[in-house]
């Protein structure tokens, strides 16, 4: 018990504080968003990759892991939403709300305060490799077309960048002069406290609403995904760590991206903004559920 509260009470209180603050403070959200998508973020990342011991079978383990998870769960959804003769609008916003969790707001920071660092840096793959699912498959699931110019724009993130440059040092066994790897490690540590604060500050700006679509897909993100996961990781014979990583991750909620998809791409963009805020007030239930499941009590 002590550490499942150990995990979700810290998350907790830095999402409360942005939430309050943004009820309160009218607030930039686009440069907030900005500075973490193209500067911490990206620290994080490089730092994840530069510090990291990685056994080449638990990367291959997790990607594997991913893909699995991914597509049985888009299979799912798709299949459900036809034999529930689903209108083309709401097919896609389920769709979108299943397969886009929130692995960087509340994902990162789960596995950081449960799984520490070790656990931080094998979330960072899964984040990348779900950033490339989002923006590179994301437009073509949501409208059937569009996968050159998403995964075009994926691939310009700086994430990527950093993603490589800290493999890269790491491989060559190359040590930054002048201690700038702790300065990069400075700017990443601070990715986690803004990620979590513009989600609850994102939260203060949608109303609280569920009917039946934002039950639903809060149950597929916040239920069936882990459990699929979960399934896949004891399939697979994934090592602890990686398997508690890919779990975990998948457990988190609908990714705020999911809302921007929709918007620019087409589906019910206002049932996926309120799937967004239930899906994440829900996740602190499910969460301690998800972790219990894992082994960390």
């Amino acid at each position: 018990m002590q550490a499942l509260l150990n995990t979700v009470v810290p998350v907790a209180l830095v999402v409360l504080s942005g939430y309050l603050l943004g009820r309160r403070v009218a607030m930039d959200l686009t440069t907030l968003s900005r500075l973490t998508l193209y500067l911490l973020v990206p620290a994080l990342i490089f730092d994840a990759m530069y510090r990291a011991e990685y056994s080449r079978e638990g990367l291959l383990g997790l990607t594997l892991g991913f893909a699995l998870t991914y597509a049985l769960l888009y299979l799912l959804i798709l299949g459900a939403g036809r034999l529930l003769g689903l209108f083309p609008e709401a097919a896609k916003g389920l769709l979108v709300c299943s397969l886009f969790p929130n692995s960087g707001n509340m994902g990162l920071s789960l596995t950081f305060f449960a799984l520490g660092e070790e656990g931080l840096r094998r979330a960072v793959v899964y984040f990348i490799l779900s950033s490339v699912v989002m923006f590179g498959l994301g437009p073509a699931f949501i409208r059937g077309g569009g996968f050159r110019e998403g995964l075009l724009f994926t691939l310009r993130l700086p994430l990527f960048y950093a993603l490589f440059l800290g493999l890269f040092f790491k491989a060559l066994g190359i040590a930054l002069p002048f201690r700038l790897d702790e300065g990069v490690r400075l700017m990443g540590q601070a990715a986690i406290p803004v990620l979590l604060l513009t989600l609850g500050m994102q939260m203060a700006k949608t109303p609280f609403q569920i009917g039946a679509f934002e039950g639903v897909a809060s149950g597929l993100r916040l239920l069936l995904a882990p459990l699929i996961a979960y399934g896949v990781g004891l399939l697979l014979g994934l090592p602890a760590l990686e398997h508690q990583v890919l779990v975990l991750q998948s457990a988190t909620p609908v990714a705020v991206n999911a809302f921007l998809m929709t918007k620019e791409f087409g589906g019910d963009a206002l049932r996926v903004a309120r799937s967004v805020v239930v899906s994440t007030f829900l996740a602190f239930l499910t969460v301690p559920l998800v972790l219990f499941l894992i082994g960390v009590r």
